[in-house]
C-alpha cells in the first residue's frame, strides 16, 4: 500500500489549519465563518450538532463545492472561512484539505464534535428529516 490513513491524516494536518474548540467557539458568531458538519445524518440525529452549523455530507462535499456541479450549494461559494467537523476530527481534516484544494478557505475543528461536547460547548438537537 502506497499510503495509509495515517499518512493521509499527517499530510492533511500539514496543509490545513486546525482550530481548538475554545478558539472555534469564539469565532462561531462571526459573519465570515461557517461551521460545516460532514457527519452522516444519523450521527446528527443521534448526537446533535453545533448550533448554526450547516450540514454537508462527506460523500457529497466535492459536488456541493464545485460551481459547475449540478449539486452545487451557493453557501459554499460565499468566500467565507469554512470550519469543517466530524465526530473525532479525522474525516473533517481530510474534507478540509479537499475543500482547500478546491479553493475554499478551510479549517478543521481539532477533536471534532466529540471534543466540542467534552468541552461543554453548546449543542442543538437535529430532528430526523421527514
Amino acid at each position: 500500500m502506497a499510503l495509509g490513513y495515517k499518512d493521509l491524516l499527517a499530510r492533511a494536518d500539514q496543509a490545513v489549519a486546525s482550530v481548538e474548540s475554545d478558539v472555534a467557539q469564539s469565532t462561531r458568531a462571526r459573519d465570515d465563518v461557517i461551521f460545516v458538519d460532514i457527519r452522516d445524518p444519523r450521527e446528527l440525529e443521534r448526537e446533535g450538532m453545533i448550533p448554526g452549523a450547516k450540514h454537508a455530507p462527506r460523500g457529497m462535499l466535492e459536488f456541493w463545492i464545485d460551481p459547475d456541479s449540478p449539486y452545487h450549494k451557493p453557501w459554499l461559494a460565499e468566500g467565507k472561512t469554512y470550519v469543517f467537523y466530524c465526530a473525532s476530527g479525522w474525516r473533517s481534516l481530510l474534507a478540509a484539505e479537499i475543500a482547500q484544494e478546491m479553493g475554499l478557505k478551510a479549517m478543521s475543528l481539532r477533536g471534532g464534535f466529540s471534543g466540542w461536547k467534552a468541552a461543554g460547548r453548546e449543542v442543538e438537537e437535529r430532528k430526523p428529516a421527514s
